[in-house]
């Protein structure tokens, strides 16, 4: 039954499900999006208490659902100036040294930072023998991403690909699964220098975004796109710790990597550990 799965997400058109999937998730259909929400709440055991708007009717869209937002203080950001904070409700996949230029996917796979980030030898560079997590989120979690650290955006860059599942079992089955989705690719420099929040698409995960930019995918592209921004003036997109930076429309997977001897990864962020946002996730070794 694994094989067939994995089989499948080879064959059927990725694309055309997500995007289908995309434009049902925004539709506002009344009582038939309220009922897809009751049964997605129950079948996930999802905590409503936790949200701004916690009945099923708050919402017009199943998107709007999705990407729900939190009550204040339903996530606190670790105050410590030396610590990172988790960027995301998930599990850890994998964390640890990048080997060179590689990073560890599952058992028997890895991927390169190079091909992850785009193909820019010298963007590449900046995080030899550095330090990566990945964390996957499922469809009961919080899918707003939160920056770890205080940081100032450098480029941002659009990476055309596939859109296969993220879950546990596909990453231990195809080869790359993270340098081969499409995916939105963030560089931001920050106290700790420089670092990399990587926003990997998948199966049905109908839009991706920032909130400097909006909608970063859909449309899907062809070409690899580098948006380049300056570091102060009117223009620059300076995010405090804690703040909201993207979204997920249907869940998905985030990649961080960061320069060698930058930060420290905390014990507890070994592969199946759950992760809270806001909560302790590094230190700063700078």
């Amino acid at each position: 039954m694994d094989q067939l799965k994995i089989t499948l997400q080879y064959i059927l058109p990725k694309h055309l499900i997500s995007r289908l999937v995309g434009y049902l998730a925004a539709a506002r259909l009344g009582f038939i999006s309220h009922a897809l929400m009751k049964l997605f709440i129950r079948a996930y055991g999802i905590n409503m208490a936790e949200a701004r708007y916690e009945n099923a009717s708050d919402y017009a869209s199943f998107n709007e659902f999705f990407t729900r937002p939190l009550k204040d203080g339903a996530r606190p950001v670790v105050a410590d100036a030396q610590t990172l904070a988790h960027p995301v409700d998930g599990a850890i996949s994998q964390a640890g040294a990048i080997a060179g230029d590689q990073l560890l996917q599952a058992k028997g796979h890895f991927y390169t930072v190079k091909a992850l980030l785009g193909g820019d030898d010298a963007t590449a560079a900046e995080f030899t023998d550095g330090t990566f997590a990945c964390i996957y989120l499922a469809p009961k979690d919080y899918h707003r991403i939160h920056m770890p650290i205080t940081g100032t955006l450098r480029e941002m860059i659009y990476v055309p690909g596939e859109l296969f599942s993220v879950n546990p079992l596909t990453a231990a089955n195809v080869p790359g699964l993270f340098a081969r989705n499409e995916r939105v690719v963030t560089i931001f420099d920050t106290e700790a220098g420089p670092m990399a929040l990587v926003l990997v698409g998948a199966t049905i995960v109908a839009s991706i975004e920032t909130v400097w930019a909006g909608t970063v995918t859909p449309p899907t592209g062809s070409e690899v796109f580098r948006w380049q921004y300056p570091s102060d003036g009117p223009n620059a997109v300076k995010l405090e710790k804690g703040a909201e930076m993207g979204r997920f429309k249907l869940g998905s997977t985030v990649v961080l990597t960061f320069a060698k001897d930058a930060v420290e990864l905390l014990p507890t962020n070994f592969p199946g550990a759950v992760t809270r946002m806001g909560t302790a996730f590094a230190t700063k070794l700078s």
